[in-house]
């Protein structure tokens, strides 16, 4: 730590940082112009940077350049479940080659302090009315995880410097924004901004606290818990100005879905995003979570709001000590990162959005940037033939378009209170006038905080979702996270026999093709509130707005502005039952973690039946020998917007997948498969999940009769050359793995887009895949490609796959010198012989990056730097 700069805190003990003083050094009154994410790198650029380095650094964020990379340390590590334990099980392996090659394992340990927290393992098998459901979920959740849950225990117990929150508490991005977040860290005397990055894209929902926090990779995630510093440029930072207030009756959850798809056509890829102006004020630190939730639906890479009143007011509402409320608002006030020092704050774009003219939303199908106004549901072609609809349901049969799945879910809104307390006030007037849920509807409800029950309870809203099926269910990620569980059989065999139109509506935050349910074909995302009115309906076919969702009494039809609660009346419950005391008597024992008694060794005993927990095979085999980049053959070739569920899906596996076929040659029963995410801690079932969503399109295999012409197939499938057989993607992968052949994806533009998700990158690197060539990379997923040793090629602007006639039957080498953006060509050997040449850009972006690549990914570049130093 420097002492540069270093100055006490007034009216503390503490010590700070003076990045006013030492950005003013270097150019005077330029301190005042600097955005809220200059404000926070600078910080710590004073506070942890070499002297020899501070400078050049510095000006990068002073003048808003772009051209050199300077080292980011986060203050911390959030990790859920199924990534934090994927890193765990790499730094296990990782600790095993150390002590292979005659190293001391014991000094493998996370440096930044991890924080893990168990949230992606429960599945709804019991739905929400069953009065059971909480304990029987649970119960599933243990006896499948079992060999996962041992191993992360073992790892609290083994590694330094990691905290484990047990499963059923909560999801860890509301976790941290109720409590671990102090938005204030204090280590050694001194103060600083809470900074995090975290194994979920989401991570950004406690940007709303004025805390930068950022979704990466599990590899980069590795990077950072080692101690290494996340190698950045400074990113474009956009300023959004909110204007106006919501309309009475809106949620935020329609605010958001607004929001998104207005940035997204903004294009701020990539951007880190400022909210301010008077309509950020007037927003709830609730209301601003569920927009910082989402920033990667917009596709960017924060969403900050700034500290001000309303943080200091949700800190006592959440039962923070009064000294650590105290030393937040003294920080920010003191450093310039109070709302009021930021009036001058300059961007290189600022964009402009009007609260009140957002009405009511939801989004879909399959993307959640694509907004879906409830008002236009008659003319958007999704609604409608509701006499027909109303005719099957008269015969006891499911309507096509029937909702088969409503969830209240994710952290996006069960974070935000008055989403919940409106859904809760729903439900009442919905059982008052003796409206039910229709019988096919699998409801649910997972609060990611235990504290969301107490306030329920408070205001005597549970039982009225228990009443109408959304009894709580878990408290964990759920139907967000693909973990919707298994239909009632009846239900699905009438789907699958009459080949319904089925569709699921959630609260959650994604709702990609093929990720909420096999047997859900589109899924929607909607207000908690209009969750419990879309499970009444009990059909996509149907005016949310306008149709009546049943008679009353006296055999009036009831429509949705007969059940929808007043703002007033929202506030009011809000007021009354979220309290200090509910959030001290949840959290306060969670985190009181107690005296951890030391593993007996530091190298894990691998247990060769688990399907769950399985040695990491990094650094052997294929992947310890030379990427030659010659003669790869495609493995597919892909459109647009190829998301990290393609390439790895996370949802439920079937028996008959390719991952299901070898759970069941392992002896598991199938109603034990669980979810592809759960394994990957487990390389040969995680593997057989690439490319396994039953909803990829992949250009090399279509219904013409040579295979290359006609419309393209939707599967799991592809065509191994030179013989030109189309198989499986599963049995095409070993069949490439057993001749040892180099592979290559050709792809469109967003490639990797959605969950951060590691197992999209290894799965390919384990496949022999060695470059992909994209029109253009989500963020955190290219430096997951960079991390499994995949080298990512841009194609030049304006060429694609299609202007090149790539059909897969060809051959590519990529020729020219690895480095930072440099020009690379990629040599294409067309069937017939023909020779062309393919201009592309290499999107290894920073020197750390290609230091990276050359070792071969993260774990090998780390296991030769360690082995060195410690020679």
């Amino acid at each position: 730590m420097n002492t540069n700069y270093r100055k006490q805190l007034e009216g503390t003990n503490l010590d700070y940082f003076d990045t006013r003083q030492a950005v003013e050094a270097i150019d005077s009154g330029s301190y005042a112009r600097l955005p809220y994410t200059s404000r926070i790198l600078a910080e710590q650029l004073v506070r942890r940077c070499q002297p020899d380095m501070l400078t050049d650094s510095l000006k990068q964020l002073i003048y808003s350049k772009q051209d050199l990379d300077f080292p980011w340390y986060p203050a911390r590590v959030v990790c859920h479940d199924i990534l934090g334990q994927t890193a765990l099980v790499d730094l296990a392996g990782l600790r095993d080659a150390i002590a292979d090659q005659g190293g001391d394992p014991s000094k493998v340990n996370p440096v930044v302090p991890t924080q893990l927290i168990v949230d992606h393992s429960l599945a709804v098998e019991a739905p929400g009315f069953d009065a059971d459901a909480f304990a029987k979920n649970r119960a599933i959740e243990d006896r499948r995880n079992k060999d996962r849950f041992e191993f992360i225990e073992w790892c609290k117990t083994s590694f330094q410097n990691v905290d484990v929150i047990p499963a059923g508490n909560g999801i860890m991005h509301q976790i941290n924004l109720e409590k671990m977040s102090p938005v204030i860290q204090t280590r050694e005397g001194v103060a600083f901004p809470d900074t995090c990055v975290g194994t979920d894209s989401h991570t950004p929902h406690v940007d709303a606290l004025g805390v930068m926090a950022i979704g990466v990779g599990g590899l980069e995630a590795e990077t950072v818990m080692l101690g290494l510093p996340s190698m950045m440029r400074l990113p474009n930072i956009i300023g959004v100005k909110l204007t106006g207030k919501r309309q009475e009756g809106i949620t935020a959850t329609d605010v958001v879905l607004a929001i998104t798809e207005f940035l997204r056509n903004q294009k701020v890829v990539s951007a880190y995003l400022e909210f301010f102006g008077e309509g950020a004020k007037s927003l709830t630190i609730g209301d601003r979570a569920t927009i910082s939730n989402m920033t990667p639906e917009y596709g960017a890479s924060a969403g900050l709001f700034y500290i001000d009143e309303q943080t200091i007011d949700y800190l006592k509402l959440t039962g923070r000590e009064p000294e650590q409320v105290a030393l937040v608002e003294q920080y920010a006030k003191e450093t310039g990162l109070w709302v009021d020092d930021l009036v001058d704050a300059q961007y290189q774009r600022v964009l402009t959005f009007d609260l009140s003219s957002v009405g009511r939303n939801m989004a879909g199908p399959s993307n959640p940037h694509r907004r879906l106004a409830t008002a236009n549901l008659t003319s958007s072609g999704i609604a409608k033939e509701l006499d027909k609809a109303q005719a099957e349901e008269a015969k006891g049969r499911m309507p096509d378009g029937a909702v088969i799945i409503a969830a209240i879910t994710s952290c996006t809104n069960t974070s935000n209170p008055r989403n919940v307390v409106a859904a809760g006030l729903v439900a009442r007037k919905a059982n008052e006038l003796g409206l039910v849920r229709k019988p096919w509807v699998k409801t649910s409800f997972a609060p990611g905080s235990k504290v969301a029950e107490l306030y329920l309870k408070e205001a005597g809203l549970l039982s009225e979702l228990e009443a109408l099926g959304f009894g709580i269910v878990g408290f964990a990620c759920t139907t967000c996270n693909g973990m919707s569980g298994a239909l009632d059989p009846v239900i699905r065999d009438e789907i699958i026999e009459r080949d319904l139109y089925a569709t699921a509506v959630l609260s959650g935050n994604r709702n990609f093709d093929g990720r909420i349910h096999p047997y859900a074909k589109q899924a929607f995302l909607a207000s908690p509130p209009l969750v419990v009115a879309y499970a009444i309906a009990g059909t996509m076919r149907f005016d949310i707005e306008q149709d009546s969702l049943g008679n009353d009494k006296d055999g009036n039809p009831i429509t949705l502005k007969d059940i929808w609660p007043t703002d007033a009346e929202i506030d009011e419950i809000v007021k009354t039952s979220v309290k200090p005391e509910m959030f001290q008597q949840i959290y306060n024992p969670m985190f009181d973690l107690g005296t951890i008694q030391e593993a007996k060794s530091p190298l894990y005993n691998w247990d060769d039946k688990s399907t769950y927990i399985t040695r990491p095979p990094y650094w052997e085999g294929a992947l310890a020998g030379e990427r030659t980049m010659k003669s790869m053959r495609p493995l597919a070739v892909l459109g647009d917007n190829i998301t990290t569920d393609h390439l790895s899906p996370s949802n439920a596996i079937m028996l008959e997948s390719a991952a299901g076929a070898y759970l069941h040659k392992m002896g598991l029963p199938e109603e034990d498969f669980n979810s592809y995410a759960t394994h990957r801690g487990d390389h040969l079932t995680a593997q057989r999940a690439t490319f396994a969503n039953p909803k990829l399109l992949n250009e090399m295999c279509r219904d013409g009769a040579d295979g290359k012409t006609g419309e393209i197939k939707q599967g799991s499938l592809t065509r191994v050359e030179p013989e030109g057989q189309e198989m499986r993607m599963w049995e095409a992968i070993e069949t490439y793995m057993q001749r040892a052949q180099p592979l290559i994806i050709v792809a469109g533009a967003d490639y990797g887009q959605g969950s951060s998700r590691d197992w999209a990158a290894k799965g390919v690197r384990l496949a022999g895949v060695e470059t992909i060539i994209a029109e253009g990379f989500e963020r955190i997923h290219r430096t997951n490609l960079v991390g499994m040793g995949v080298l990512p090629l841009e194609f030049i602007k304006g060429e694609t796959r299609v202007t090149y006639s790539i059909d897969g039957s060809e051959t590519f080498d990529v020729e020219g010198e690895i480095a930072p953006g440099s020009d690379l060509t990629v040599k294409m050997t067309r069937a017939n012989g023909e020779l062309v040449n393919i201009p592309v850009k290499c999107r290894l972006d920073t020197a750390a990056e290609v230091h990276v690549y050359s070792a071969g990914g993260v774990l090998q570049r780390f296991a030769q730097d360690f082995l060195e130093e410690n020679s």
